[in-house]
């Protein structure tokens, strides 16, 4: 099964692949499903890659043009297309989501522990106060995950609300302030931890 990250796909436009999509945000590319028990018995069998879901959060999709001078001038679709590289260079398959919607993030992380899959977390602002985010993580790293929180700038150097992240205290790590080599970090720290 092939999957193409939201937004990714035909130009970029998230709204031509609405009503193709799954209802995790991306669109599938197979002629049939199968269970995760199944997905994880045929990975183990091929020797395939782990698979790692990279997630951002709220005003995400918005890279680009939201504040560059902070978040760069690389948009959410070239992001993807780094993230896909980056994790092929390391022996990862990672696909990238994003969304406005807590629910989603929530759901995501739940379909992370569902399907075995490792997770780079960008939660944005929800950092600062989802608790429902942070216990929907701590679901990741207990079923022995690997969870790392991402961000694009450190949050410490910024306004004092930022400082504070419920997720840090159930992330397997936190890497920040780094720029996009954050999510590349990432990548290759869930590398190491699986291989």
């Amino acid at each position: 099964m092939q999957v193409i990250p939201r937004g990714f796909a035909l130009g970029g436009t998230a709204r031509v692949l609405r009503g193709f999509a799954g209802r995790d945000g991306d669109c599938r590319v197979s002629n049939a499903r199968v269970g995760a028990g199944a997905r994880r018995e045929r990975a183990a069998s091929v020797g395939s890659m782990s698979t790692v879901l990279v997630v951002n959060g709220p005003n995400l999709g918005r890279l680009g043009t939201r504040e560059p001078e902070k978040y760069g001038s690389t948009t959410q679709d070239e992001l993807a297309a780094l993230v896909m590289e980056w994790g092929s260079h390391v022996g990862l398959e990672a696909t990238l989501r994003q969304s406005d919607n807590e629910t989603d993030l929530v759901q995501w992380m739940h379909e992370a522990v569902d399907n075995g899959w490792h997770v780079i977390l960008n939660p944005a602002a929800f950092t600062h106060y989802s608790y429902a985010l942070r216990d929907a993580c701590a679901l990741v790293t207990a079923a022995g995950l690997t969870l790392v929180e991402v961000h694009l700038t450190n949050p410490h150097a910024r306004e004092e609300f930022r400082a504070t992240s419920v997720i840090s205290a159930v992330a397997t790590g936190t890497i920040a302030g780094m720029g996009l080599d954050s999510y590349r970090l990432a990548l290759q720290a869930v590398a190491h931890r699986v291989g």
